[in-house]
């Protein structure tokens, strides 16, 4: 059994940060890549960074999110900076796992975390 679960999201004003944070636990052998995705009500989910060999963002974001990895955790965080209302979504974390080392490669998805931005 693999889980995935956030932490970290709330209630911020506009320009201030938050740090979310994403763990990976169970039985499996591999981590691959690890992501950050967001998605508003009656919209697609859509990615806002990745970290496979390296980080990758949406152009939405470059410049004041960063996305990093404790591969010894399983850990993936997404620092949010300069927060803006429309970065307010319920935030989703993916990782690409390997349960066996001959086995396939399934994505898995953490239940979510609201990310509110309001003064």
């Amino acid at each position: 059994q693999v889980q995935v679960v956030e932490s970290g999201g709330g209630l911020v004003q506009p320009g201030e940060s938050l740090k979310l944070s994403c763990v990976v636990s169970g039985t499996f052998f591999s981590i691959s890549t690890m992501a950050w995705y967001r998605q508003a009500p009656g919209k697609q989910r859509e990615l806002v960074a990745d970290f496979g060999n390296a980080p990758n963002y949406a152009d939405s974001v470059k410049g004041r999110f960063t996305i990093s990895r404790d591969n010894a955790k399983s850990t993936v965080y997404l620092q949010m900076n300069s927060l803006k209302a429309e970065d307010a979504d319920v935030y989703y974390c993916a990782a690409d796992v390997q349960k066996r080392s001959w086995g396939p490669w399934s994505k898995f998805w953490g239940q979510g975390t609201q990310v509110t931005v309001s003064s």
